[in-house]
């Protein structure tokens, strides 16, 4: 069973996600799935929203074509807001994951 994601995380993933090439909506899941491990996944309700909202901030620009099924599909790439955006978020969740790995490493109750 796939683990909930943490408050904060799915956009820093879709970002990533998208950060090597345009990926459609399940491109972008599939991805998650594939950098987590198998830790995230994330359901349609959940991506397609924060896609959007994504894509109204300015972090992603979306223009339509034609999935490997040869559906209609929109597809997603990182704008240069996105990538700072990216990078931004990248570097305060490393603050956060070192800052609990020592939390948890140290003292912690096993």
């Amino acid at each position: 069973m796939a683990n909930p994601l943490l408050q904060g995380t799915l956009d820093v993933l879709i970002l990533n996600a998208v950060s090597l090439q345009p990926l459609h909506g399940l491109g972008v899941s599939r991805r998650i799935a594939q950098i987590t491990r198998g830790a995230f996944e994330v359901k349609p309700g959940s991506l397609f929203p924060a896609l959007h909202r994504l894509e109204e901030a300015g972090y992603l620009a979306g223009e339509w074509g034609e999935s490997e099924t040869r559906r209609r599909a929109k597809y997603y790439r990182l704008t240069r807001a996105g990538r700072r955006q990216l990078k931004e978020e990248t570097e305060q969740w490393r603050t956060v994951a070192t800052a609990m790995e020592h939390a948890l490493g140290t003292g912690g109750a096993s």
